[in-house]
């Protein structure tokens, strides 16, 4: 059977078995409430795509400086990226969001929230972002940075046209990754007051007691984001790589 039917039916068969169990639930389903809140979560929606989409252009940009300083023949620049990248790594996003409105805004003159949840954003997705830029470029093989310094090209030169154009290829795919990861992350700008999905979700619920039937909403919101990504990602990884699979079949 073809791969793509084999799938179809799968999802439909796990669709099925989701709606069935929820049908057969004792729960009193009611989303009237819910669709009466529907523009707090459309507005949600735009929120988290926003902030989504300004963190993921930040943490690119950042995840640059961040991936050339932890390739950096200077010991002192390559442990700034390492402190910056472990540091990052090592504390829940909620903890550094919390940190940057309640700790560094208010140093600043900063009260924005969603500027400042953004921002936060960017910078944790950079810590990531970096990683696989970093990895993308060490993948390419050292003969092609050998090759491009032996015809008299400068180090950022062979970086520029002969690394990166390479390197590029292997980083999509797990780039659009870290889109789909910093699209679930932004759910947790809500903690500080920012009115996305996830804020809609819990306004709703307060308001209306229809908890489950929020979140379910809110659940199926990020799907319709998700979905797409994770197969503009699987469509990537074949069109830009072999297009065969290399791994062992387990099972």
């Amino acid at each position: 059977m073809n791969e793509r039917v084999t799938r179809g039916v799968i999802t439909l068969l796990v669709g099925a078995a989701i709606f069935c169990a929820l049908a057969a639930s004792p729960h009193k389903w009611n989303f009237s409430p819910t669709w009466a809140y529907r523009q707090l979560y459309w507005d949600g929606l735009l929120k988290t795509v926003s902030a989504t989409g300004i963190a993921f252009v930040l943490g690119v940009s950042l995840g640059i400086g961040v991936a050339l300083a932890r390739l950096s023949r200077q010991l002192w620049v390559r442990h700034l990226g390492d402190l910056y990248v472990e540091l990052v790594r090592g504390t829940p996003f909620l903890v550094q969001v919390m940190i940057a409105y309640f700790g560094i805004a208010p140093l600043i003159g900063v009260d924005n929230k969603f500027l400042v949840g953004t921002l936060a954003l960017g910078a944790f997705a950079a810590a990531y972002i970096g990683e696989v830029i970093r990895a993308g470029i060490e993948s390419v093989e050292r003969g092609q940075f050998e090759a491009a310094r032996s015809l008299g090209l400068s180090r950022t030169q062979t970086l520029v046209h002969v690394v990166l154009p390479q390197a590029v290829r292997r980083m999509i795919p797990p780039l659009t990754g870290e889109l789909i990861a910093l699209t679930k992350e932004s759910s947790l700008l809500f903690a500080i007051g920012v009115m996305e999905m996830m804020s809609a979700a819990r306004q709703t619920g307060a308001d209306t007691y229809a908890h489950f039937e929020a979140y379910l909403v809110v659940a199926g919101l990020y799907l319709t984001l998700t979905i797409p990504l994770s197969l503009l990602a699987r469509a990537l990884e074949r069109r830009l790589g072999s297009g065969t699979r290399t791994g062992v079949d387990l099972l």
